[in-house]
């Protein structure tokens, strides 16, 4: 509300009955010629003042009518009217603001009062404490500081008007400063100048931020419940100023109203907190509740899946549905290495980042694992959810595999009816693979596989070919190809993908094989194989190129390793069973010979006498009869197509042989 502000309507009767209003309405009022008395007329002396009162004009207006009737020599008698109407004029504005005062006071109080009603958030109701407080108390700057028992000692916690950092973030110990005076007698104290003031603790800390806020007269009033004192609120001022009893009054009532809402908060708050244990104790018991229910229905619904002859993704899918997630089984190399083997070794799930793993064995074999995706915490009982289908599954998988052994003898008897030439019609071999989801007319692998694990005895080495086999035909029927054991270990036929390789077949069947036996398996592997079914000793002739690679590999030392004769340099000449010759050359020096048919320049040539002159560009040089910056500049070229390292021993022996072979397969025939 406008402090100037008054309703027209009211100012008359604003005093009550017999007021000054009523005085000043009903005064004689003197002719501005002759200064006789008549009633209250339009030139009466209590006009002007009437009409200043109406618009809630300021007290130096006041003055101007008296000044006007001077200037205009109006009689004394007239004059005196005036200065008497104008008194009574002021006390009636005196009183009107006070009334409109403690209106406004007493609608801040109530407004408080009501949104401590409402209470919703204490510091809002505190903020606007503090706010009102200021406004009406007309100060510079307002603030409420709490105790804090924790730490022994009270924060600022609402400020209002300051424009100081650190006097807003001040903390001060018990019963230092104005505050500390005012907690200790739990009464009001006021101070006309704050640093002459001596009845209180001085403090550096209290004086500095006091000194960089640039107060002088503080207000400061009690917080208190029941007996207690929990802070102080204080109204201050930058310049020196008395406060009136009215003023203090009304700050308590603000102070009593704040201890309230911070009453109510706390009470609120306990009451909250207590309901908060009230419901996590009546979720433990839900939970508790809630667990047995679902221990019982995977009991339950496990069971049913394995006797009505449930598969695995049947497991998944009850599981996900139990957990609130998503699981899937995976085979082993699709699972993190040490997630899978922490897993296997302990027996339970095991966290990976977002997912769990459970790992699914059978006595020493890894079969695979049971991931959990979407619940990346699990408490006990899902946990060994997880872990008992992960159990189940490996059952289903012994059963499964059970079943699957005939169909892997069948599987075996394919591969060794395409091996030792037998059956050899091709409309029969390929009904079979049919039956076995393979397509014999697809281009094919052969791989040799073998473990290189040392066997205690001969038992143990048997059952490790066993896993090996098994291993096999599981990746075989998986991948639509065909296995079988053969001269102590296993070979495999596998189709070759568009984009694959030899050599990466030969590599990712290692790693899966051993992963699944917990062996180093080496496998070998023969150059892409076509026209199964038409040419009768193609998959033998490829198995034997197999078993050179594996062989080779197993004297290099490479045990666990995969590769084929492509990756052994020249000496896949001598592994390959075709000899190919020509790929071997256009491997190692291709892109020389064609560049020289392209560009009819001459460095097979160069590299031919380069060799021949061990390796000397001066002696090259003089053998070609050119410049050696010639010399420089072909070999230079040489390695831009052959590679940085071309001039490395290992190269340098391919590529003098292959540069052999080129000139002894383009020398003229007799």
């Amino acid at each position: 509300m406008s402090r100037d502000h008054v309703q027209p309507a009211q100012s008359p009767t604003a005093t009550g009955p017999g007021g000054p209003a009523d005085a000043l309405a009903g005064s004689p009022a003197e002719d501005p010629a002759d200064g006789s008395s008549r009633g209250p007329a339009t030139g009466s002396a209590d006009a002007p003042f009437l009409e200043l009162l109406a618009r809630g004009a300021s007290a130096d207006a006041y003055e101007q009518p008296v000044l006007l009737a001077r200037l205009q020599g109006r009689p004394p008698q007239r004059i005196a009217a005036l200065e008497d109407a104008k008194r009574l004029a002021l006390r009636v504005r005196s009183e009107m603001e006070g009334r409109r005062r403690r209106e406004a006071e007493l609608s801040a109080l109530f407004e408080t009062a009501h949104d401590l009603a409402g209470l919703r958030d204490l510091d809002a109701v505190l903020q606007a404490i503090v706010q009102r407080a200021r406004s009406l108390l007309g100060t510079d700057v307002a603030y409420l500081t709490l105790n804090d028992p924790a730490r022994g000692d009270t924060h600022m916690r609402v400020t209002e008007g300051s424009v100081a950092a650190g006097f807003q973030q001040l903390r001060l110990g018990m019963g230092e400063g104005l505050g500390g005076l005012v907690a200790q007698t739990a009464r009001p104290y006021v101070t006309d100048d704050y640093f002459k003031d001596a009845r209180f603790q001085h403090t550096g800390t209290i004086d500095t931020g006091v000194r960089d806020e640039g107060l002088v007269a503080i207000l400061g009033v009690p917080l208190m419940i029941g007996p207690q004192v929990i802070g102080v609120l204080f109204a201050a001022d930058r310049r020196a100023r008395v406060f009136e009893r009215e003023q203090i009054a009304l700050l308590g009532s603000f102070a009593a109203l704040a201890a309230a809402a911070i009453d109510t908060a706390n009470l609120l708050t306990e009451t909250r907190s207590a309901l908060d244990r009230l419901e996590r104790a009546n979720e433990i018991i839900r939970d508790r509740s809630s667990v047995i229910e679902r221990a019982s229905d995977v009991h339950d619904r496990l069971a049913e899946l394995v006797l009505r002859g449930g598969g695995v993704h049947d497991v998944a899918a009850a599981v996900s549905e139990i957990l609130d997630g998503t699981v899937r089984f995976t085979e082993a190399g699709a699972v993190p290495d040490a997630a899978l083997e922490a897993s296997r070794a302990d027996g339970h799930a095991v966290r990976h980042g977002t997912e769990w793993v459970a790992a699914v064995t059978a006595g020493g074999e890894l079969l695979g694992a049971l991931v959990l995706r979407g619940q990346p915490g699990l408490d006990p009982v899902d946990q060994r959810t997880l872990e008992r289908a992960a159990m189940v599954t490996s059952l289903l998988l012994l059963a499964r595999r059970s079943a699957a052994e005939a169909e892997q003898r069948v599987r075996g008897e394919l591969l060794d009816d395409l091996l030792d030439a037998r059956d050899r019609d091709p409309r029969l071999l390929r009904e079979r693979a049919a039956r076995l989801h393979a397509d014999l007319d697809a281009t094919h692998v052969v791989l040799a596989a073998r473990l290189d694990g040392g066997a205690a005895d001969a038992d143990q080495e048997a059952a490790a070919r066993r896993r090996l086999w098994s291993a096999a035909s599981h990746l075989a029927a998986t991948r639509h190809g065909l296995a079988a054991a053969r001269d102590g270990g296993t070979v495999l036929l596998l189709p070759l993908g568009p984009r694959d390789t030899a050599t990466g077949l030969a590599l990712r069947t290692a790693g899966q094989l051993g992963k699944a036996v917990h062996e180093p398996v080496t496998v070998g592997a023969s150059a892409p194989v076509e026209d199964l079914v038409t040419r009768p000793d193609a998959v033998a002739a490829a198995y034997t190129e197999g078993q050179r690679c594996l062989d080779a590999l197993r004297l290099l030392g490479r045990a666990g390793d995969g590769a084929a004769a492509e990756d052994f340099g020249f000496l896949g000449l001598l592994l390959a069973g075709d000899r190919d010759i020509p790929g071997f050359v256009e491997r190692t020096v291709g892109q020389v010979v064609a560049y020289d048919e392209r560009r009819g320049t001459e460095l097979v040539r160069t590299l031919d006498a380069y060799f021949a002159q061990g390796m000397s560009p001066v002696r090259t040089k003089d053998a070609l009869h050119v410049h050696v910056n010639t010399v420089a500049q072909r070999l230079e070229r040489v390695g831009r197509l052959l590679g940085d390292d071309w001039q490395s021993p290992a190269r340098a022996l391919e590529i003098q042989l292959a540069l052999r072979l080129h000139r002894l397969s383009a020398a003229p025939r007799r």
